[in-house]
């Protein structure tokens, strides 16, 4: 099998000395459009001065005071917003310090719930296919993502999967218009065959991200899980690490399918990078058992609730409400999409251009009628993602999207601000990059 590159499909990483808003310099002076906000994190941009002076105000005070021994205005400020910013159900926010942390805490929290409630046989974790969670190996074992987890097969949770929501890739034989109804039919049986007095949860990303390249689940979908969830006394846990924080047009991804779930895990663009931020949001539901049997969550680090990682985020959070941005992802996005499907609409090897807001997803197919991917020994996506590289563009290349080996697809998800004109030089790059990629095959 070919070699595949490192990273994002580059061989030799170049050494990066400064960002300036969509865009990143490295050591010779070359310039790098960030199109993807590099997985999906960077919703600023670059070395926002806004930011940049909230975490040096908040160090010059205090850098971070440990959780146990004191609160700050940044964590609570912080809270408020969130949870404003999430609309009513929330109740809680454990902080952590990545992505795959707030799944971790999440797992733990659906565990103790139904610890607190004297349940101790609900342990069980249902997830889909095609999926990614994170790199714990709590998050890990939830995740259906054979080339990053299969070096620690052995060592993982027994997890029960079920069917992925994908419209382009529906089980056989399954019509688009049942598509949301078969998949809740099948979870529905899944919980009653494992015995619903031992399942814990089901965990799912509401719009796929690197595991499946932008997918996001069908209409009804999320209604008809919930459903089902509650009538067997199973905790529902979004996966918003990626897709949520505003990526697809909303703060809540869920919020377009008018969802709150019992648990939900955000990352990438709550501090937007800048520093290292997760959070795992808690409904009362959830929350009242543990707080009255233990008093307190069980979960969470040395470094939770960071005072200076708090003030990146509110800086953030602020910035994002005060300039509408993520009106701005939700009435722009439709259009970058469609201008992505116009410029590529020349190639027959792109089979699907999907998504939400400044979240999109491209895969790539050897067959567009059969949908029939490449085959693995090609790394086109990779290909695709050096080649973009090369000519100054950052986009996300993924693989495996079919069957865990075969499957191509390439994400864009550029920052929140990013300019017309920066949104014009991802579309007209990307295709070139895709044009020279395929040329070459």
């Amino acid at each position: 099998m070919k070699h595949r590159p490192t990273g994002f499909g580059i061989d030799e990483l170049p050494r990066i000395v400064r960002g300036e808003g969509s865009y990143l310099i490295d050591a010779a002076g070359k310039r790098y459009l960030d199109g993807s906000g590099g997985p999906a994190v960077f919703c600023l941009g670059h070395a926002h001065p806004e930011v940049n002076a909230a975490i040096a105000a908040q160090m010059h005070d205090i850098a971070y005071a440990y959780r146990y021994l004191f609160t700050s205005a940044a964590l609570e400020d912080l809270s408020a917003t969130v949870l404003r910013l999430c609309g009513p159900g929330f109740q809680d926010i454990v902080y952590s310090n990545s992505g795959s942390d707030a799944v971790e805490s999440a797992m733990k929290i659906a565990l103790q719930h139904f610890a607190a409630r004297g349940l101790m046989d609900k342990r069980r974790f249902i997830a889909r296919r095609r999926s990614w969670h994170g790199n714990t190996l709590g998050a890990l074992s939830i995740s259906d993502f054979y080339q990053r987890r299969r070096a620690f097969e052995g060592s993982l949770l027994d997890v029960t999967f079920v069917s992925a929501a994908n419209a382009y890739r529906p089980p056989d034989g399954v019509a688009a218009a049942d598509l949301a109804g078969c998949l809740a039919a099948e979870l529905d049986r899944t919980i009653v065959s494992l015995g619903p007095e031992r399942v814990a949860a089901f965990v799912f990303e509401p719009i796929v991200g690197a595991a499946g390249g932008v997918v996001p689940a069908p209409d009804g979908y999320a209604r008809a899980i919930a459903a089902v969830c509650r009538k067997h006394d199973v905790l529902l846990i979004a996966d918003e690490v990626m897709c949520g924080a505003g990526r697809s047009g909303t703060w809540r991804a869920l919020e377009h399918d008018d969802v709150v779930p019992d648990l939900m895990c955000v990352a990438k663009g709550l501090a937007g990078g800048y520093i290292p931020l997760g959070a795992t949001l808690v409904t009362a539901r959830a929350a009242a058992p543990i707080k009255s049997a233990h008093g307190t969550f069980m979960t969470g680090h040395t470094f939770t609730g960071h005072t200076a990682a708090c003030a990146a985020g509110l800086a953030v959070q602020r910035i994002l409400e005060r300039d509408r941005l993520v009106d701005r992802v939700r009435r722009d996005g439709a259009a970058f999409q469609e201008s992505l499907r116009h410029a590529l609409s020349r190639f027959d090897e792109v089979g699907d251009v999907r998504g939400r807001g400044f979240f999109v997803g491209v895969e790539l197919v050897s067959d567009r009628d059969t949908r029939t991917p490449f085959d693995a020994s090609r790394a086109l996506s990779f290909e695709i993602g050096a080649r973009a590289f090369a000519d100054g563009l950052i986009c996300y290349p993924c693989a495996g999207n079919v069957d865990g080996n075969a499957g191509d697809t390439v994400i864009l998800a550029p920052p929140y601000n990013c300019s017309d004109s920066e949104l014009e030089e991802i579309v007209t790059k990307f295709a070139r990059a895709v044009d020279a990629a395929l040329s070459r095959g």
